[in-house]
């Protein structure tokens, strides 16, 4: 049976809406009809908030967001629209209201920043040849390589971009923590998921890339959430 909830999917940093490809096609499978990937800009919390709610604003009906990485700042900056009825995380930053994904990363560090370069646009990138151990340890070789070639960088500057009224402070949310995350510090992503109430924290051995390497699981927690939603 089709569920009537829109899920739009809203990526990260070094990629872009296709790293949600295999989660679309388990999506699909379940009865989705209605699923969007926004693609955003990178280039300002602002930005990709905006870009994000007139996605939104084209829907018809309830939406579930869900975040992955930076996208999980996107979505609780952008998730105060009236048809928004939850949020979902996938190894992503859920700042409060003043903090940045930059801020949150300091407090524990994460094993793959010194793998990350400035260029001189002011754009920052994953080193290529250490994409594979930063971001996706757990996807063969040439899922990595292909991740790498097709990064895209955020402006640096977006790291310190802070958050305004936080959506999930209203917004039902779910979490799940990615335990072998190099890129957001597991530690950052249980402080995170306990602060934010959630419904339900599921926990993956997983890379930061876990909407890669384990989309079923992905899928399932994103299904769970829209099923538990649409029953009031």
């Amino acid at each position: 049976m089709s569920n009537q909830t829109t899920i739009v999917l809203v990526h990260g940093f070094w990629g872009g809406a296709a790293h949600w490809s295999k989660v679309i096609v388990e999506l699909a499978r379940k009865g989705y009809g209605s699923i969007r990937a926004v693609e955003l800009p990178l280039t300002s919390l602002a930005d990709d908030a905006e870009r994000t709610r007139k996605m939104v604003a084209q829907v018809k009906g309830p939406v579930l967001l869900v975040g992955h990485s930076y996208g999980g700042a996107v979505i609780t900056e952008a998730g105060d629209q009236p048809n928004v009825v939850g949020l979902v995380y996938i190894a992503a930053f859920a700042p409060d209201a003043g903090e940045s994904p930059g801020g949150i990363t300091q407090v524990h560090p994460p094993v793959a920043a010194p793998n990350l370069a400035p260029d001189s646009d002011g754009y920052l990138w994953i080193k290529p040849e250490k994409f594979h151990e930063s971001f996706c340890q757990d996807l063969t070789p040439d899922e990595a390589l292909v991740m790498a070639v097709t990064q895209k960088a955020p402006l640096a500057s977006t790291f310190g971009n802070p958050t305004t009224a936080p959506a999930w402070k209203k917004k039902p949310t779910w979490y799940q923590i990615s335990s072998e995350d190099r890129m957001i510090h597991p530690d950052n992503q249980a402080m995170m998921s306990t602060r934010i109430k959630t419904r339900k924290t599921l926990t993956l051995a997983a890379s930061h890339a876990s909407l890669a390497s384990m989309p079923a699981e992905v899928s399932s927690l994103i299904d769970e959430a829209a099923t538990e939603l649409a029953k009031g």
